[in-house]
């Protein structure tokens, strides 16, 4: 991948709240607030401010989650019920290694991360997205990553660089 490169921020989405539980007949649980974000404050080892997994201990490693936009361009949804935090265009998230830091940089200063492990998809997506998504979206769920730096990201053109593995 080449350094510096310019990629679109296309969907920031930030939630207090985990709406896919429980059944998928069920239905999502209502946020108690707007998820979608015109910009994010990310904190260095915690994740995104105001997120349910913002320092949790559990998900310190996995407090942000990014995926491709093209991953879920074969269906005509808002990105965002993908409940990804980073949803990016022109950037193959999937096929990032665990260890890869990369930065994005959308105007407020580069926000590195690491990558930990894929963003599996739950049976939810067949729900919400489309039946056939949860097998689709298989190995193009995204990647759970933890961020080295504070800073903010927001919506609209991102410079990518490929830090290092």
């Amino acid at each position: 991948m080449a350094a510096g490169r310019a990629v679109e921020v296309v969907a920031l989405h930030v939630s207090a709240v985990h709406a896919y539980e429980g059944r998928p007949s069920d239905g999502p649980r209502p946020d108690p607030g707007p998820v979608s974000r015109g910009h994010v404050e990310v904190r260095a080892g915690l994740g995104i401010v105001g997120d349910r997994y913002f320092n949790h201990p559990a998900h310190r490693t996995a407090a942000v989650t990014v995926i491709a936009a093209e991953s879920l361009a074969r269906w005509p949804v808002d990105p965002l019920l993908a409940r990804r935090n980073v949803v990016v265009s022109g950037f193959d998230v999937d096929a990032l290694a665990r260890g890869t830091v990369f930065s994005l940089d959308s105007g407020d200063g580069p926000v590195r991360f690491e990558v930990h492990r894929p963003a599996n998809p739950c049976a939810w997506m067949d729900a919400v997205i489309a039946p056939g998504a949860f097998k689709a979206l298989r190995g193009k769920g995204g990647m759970r990553c933890v961020p080295l730096d504070d800073g903010v990201l927001r919506l609209g053109t991102a410079v990518l660089d490929m830090v290092g593995a």
